[in-house]
Formats: structure tokens, sequence, C-alpha cells
């Protein structure tokens, strides 16, 4: 079984309309939809914004549901020129920009005492993703790259290059990272997709509100495609 995260209502409703069979079961002030979607079993909840909403998130479809995979879906800023607003980008990997104990002698980013750097997507469910969206999205880009998480809204051109000169990130965002370290600590195959909202520099803020919705329609068509064939 399935389970699909989004942060935001907008990103979970329309993938919630597909479902049948459904059953809805609220933890952590969550509410978990579980039922079909093209004959697959999935469960499908937003998580809330941030990092500590994300994890939980992550261990409750874990303990409750024992899914075989998460997939987290949403949207995000780019930090690569060629990676375009309305692009797809699938997690290679995922990092937490905002854990800093450099103070210990630890890279910025790194975990203390955690044996992983980044936390590694699933390889398969990344080129399930490439074929989906090739096939559902085929005007728009899909790139794979590393995405950088933070309990911040990126919207300054000096921290999206600290980002990318730190991390060599792909995109930016504010939860995927912390469900990567969750599925990680599960043993639980993940992956990350992010449909590309705004730049993530002195333009964010206006970007992402007008291209938020049309970002949002190309992951749920991603997201759809995927669990049927999942």
């Amino acid at each position: 079984m399935l389970g699909i995260i989004g942060a935001m209502d907008e990103e979970v409703a329309k993938i919630k309309e597909e479902m049948t069979e459904v059953s809805v079961t609220t933890v952590a002030g969550m509410d978990f939809y579980r039922g079909r979607i093209g004959g697959r079993e999935a469960v499908v909840v937003r998580s809330g914004i941030g990092k500590v909403n994300a994890g939980i998130c992550t261990q409750i479809l874990a303990d409750r549901f024992a899914v075989s995979a998460v997939i987290n879906t949403g949207i995000a800023g780019s930090l690569r020129a060629e990676i375009n607003i309305g692009d797809i980008v699938l997690s290679t990997d995922a990092v937490q920009h905002d854990m800093d104990a450099s103070g210990f002698g630890y890279p910025v980013g790194q975990i203390p005492r955690v044996e992983t750097f980044s936390f590694q997507a699933d390889g398969k469910l990344i080129e399930l993703a490439k074929e989906c969206n090739g096939a559902v999205n085929p005007e728009i880009q899909t790139f794979t790259g590393r995405v950088v998480s933070g309990d911040q809204f990126i919207s300054d051109k000096a921290k999206k290059e600290w980002l990318i000169e730190q991390f060599g990130g792909s995109c930016t965002e504010m939860e995927g990272a912390a469900i990567a370290q969750a599925a990680y600590l599960n043993g639980i195959p993940f992956l990350i997709i992010r449909a590309i909202s705004d730049k993530a520099d002195d333009s964010a803020g206006m970007d992402y509100a007008v291209f938020e919705a049309e970002a949002i329609r190309h992951s749920v068509r991603l997201i759809l495609e995927m669990i049927s064939r999942y």
C-alpha cells in the first residue's frame, strides 16, 4: 500500500476526489484517507507545513498503515537555472539545510550520529515517476536532483545562492527531507516529487501565488498515474 503525503489541502484534495472505498482515520490532527485509486490501495494525507508535521505524518503511515512506500508531493522553489516554473523535480536524495551542528565538527546539513549525510530516494520509484511524468505531463521537463528542506520559505537571492553552493540542491521546500529521514529510519522506500512554483529568489512570493495552481495540477496528474502503475 502506497502512502501519499502533501503539505497543503490543495495538494491532496484532487487526489482524494479520485478515491473509492474510503475510510478516514484521524491521528495527531491529521486525516488519513485510506481507499482505492484505480484499483490500487493507498493512503492519502495532508501533513501540514514544516518538518515536524512531515516527520510525524510519515511515522504514523509506518506505524498505523504499514505502507510499502511513501511519496511526498508538493511544490518547491527552483535552485537551478534550467529548472523552470512548472517543471517536475524527482529527489535523488534529500538534506535538511537548516541542520547546523558545525560547532561540533559536522558539515552543515549533517544530523549528528546519523550514518548518512543525505537520505537516498528509491531508484525504482524515480524511474516509475520519470515514465509517468513523460506520459501525463509531456509539455514540461522532468529533472532528478537533491531536494534541500528547512523550516523557511526561501525568497532571498543570497540564501538561494548559499543553498546552491553548500548543497548542490535542485530545489528547496519545507518537508521533504524530514519525510526522507523518517522513511530511512523505518526502512521504507520513498520519493519526493516537487512541481516548481517559483525561483526561490526575490520574485518567489509573487511567482508562488501565480503558479501554485499550475504546479499542483502537474503533481496530481503524475501521482495518479504512478498509483495506477505501482
